[in-house]
This record gives C-alpha cells, sequence and structure tokens, in this order.
C-alpha cells in the first residue's frame, strides 16, 4: 500500500484519484503518522458474481455427514 503526505497528496490528486481508480489503496500520511487510508469503491454486484463463479461446480447436493445405510441412496435421482 502507498502511503502519501496530504501536502504530496493534494498538488497531484489527479494522478493519486487515477491510482485509485485503477485498484491501488493509499494511505495517506501527517507528521508521519497514518490519518486516512483510501480505497477503490467495490462493485457489490461484481464482487457478488465473482464468488459465485468461484463456487461453480464446487457444490455438493445431499447429505455428506450421514453414512448411508441398506439399499441405494437415491438423493440425486433428479440429477443424473
Amino acid at each position: 500500500m502507498l502511503a502519501v503526505n496530504v501536502t504530496e497528496f493534494r498538488n497531484h490528486l489527479p494522478a493519486y484519484l487515477k491510482r485509485i481508480w485503477n485498484g491501488d489503496e493509499i494511505q495517506l500520511t501527517n507528521r508521519g503518522k497514518v490519518i486516512a487510508r483510501i480505497v477503490p469503491e467495490e462493485d457489490e454486484a461484481a464482487a457478488a458474481r465473482k464468488r459465485l463463479e468461484a463456487l461453480r461446480g464446487k457444490m455438493i447436493v445431499g447429505d455428506v455427514i450421514s453414512p448411508i445405510e441398506d439399499g441405494e441412496w437415491t438423493g440425486d435421482v433428479d440429477n443424473r
């Protein structure tokens, strides 16, 4: 994460905003101490879509904890 003094940030605001737009996080400092952190806004719909895509093909249907008793398991009969 990039640390920038408030004065430097103010003097070059357009350049730092472009970096934030591109995904960088910036810590603002004053006299060597961090006073704020600027992070890019997250598109909630895109983030949710990305999480769902990561789950694709990894879902388990049925009870995977209980042992199968006598007889054939038919919990996924509709998914064949």
